[in-house]
């Protein structure tokens, strides 16, 4: 590289140190950002943006915690009579995580069945039925309202008609398997979903 000398007493070499080393400075800041920006690129429509964390104050990235991995998808509520699927969502987490399967359940009070208090909805979660998948605070999933997870899982298929519908992501982000409350857990058709999806293809 050329340098052009100039008497020290100028104070223009000085400057030109000082432009060089704010050009290096730079240089790693924008490849952050590209890396950032084609990370978001790259993050299925089903998964931008994060969710509050059940317990605690942190936030569920949901791009960083589930791009390219199998998902289900779970709307939940504490106090409604199909509550005791927990365990089995619990049971087929523990079953297929160990070939990539994610589970997130999503608290809603949408149809009036979960307690306003996230607390009481932890224990229900924790406590009574042992759960360890990921779980978030209380959401909206239907309607104007809905947050954009569950926005774009009604518009890659429907929108949940009651609690503790099971949507089956693949690897790509995409819908494959749409189950109702009435499908529980350990069903033939909704393994089969969770089994096609671990197959899939980021």
């Amino acid at each position: 590289m050329f340098v052009r000398r100039y008497p020290a007493s100028s104070g223009i070499v000085l400057r030109e140190k000082r432009v060089m080393r704010a050009h290096w400075l730079t240089v790693p800041v924008l490849a952050l950002l590209a890396g950032a920006s084609s990370w978001a690129a790259d993050c299925p429509a089903l998964l931008q943006g994060s969710l509050p964390e059940l317990r605690g104050k942190g936030q569920v990235d949901l791009c960083q915690r589930f791009a390219g991995k199998p998902l289900v998808v779970v709307n939940t509520a504490s106090y409604c009579g199909f509550a005791p699927q927990f365990e089995g969502l619990e049971a087929t987490y523990k079953e297929y995580h160990e070939q990539g399967l994610e589970m997130l359940g999503v608290p809603s009070n949408d149809f009036k069945q979960e307690d306003a208090d996230s607390e009481k909805t932890a224990k229900v979660c924790y406590a009574n039925y042992g759960v360890t998948f990921t779980m978030t605070k209380t959401q909206a999933v239907r309607g104007a309202d809905a947050i954009p997870l569950f926005a774009e899982l009604a518009s890659q298929s429907s929108a949940p008609k009651w609690n503790f519908y099971k949507y089956v992501v693949d690897r790509k982000g995409k819908v494959i398997g749409n189950f109702s409350s009435l499908t529980k857990p350990d069903d033939p058709a909704f393994r089969a979903a969770i089994e096609k999806a671990i197959a899939s293809r980021p």
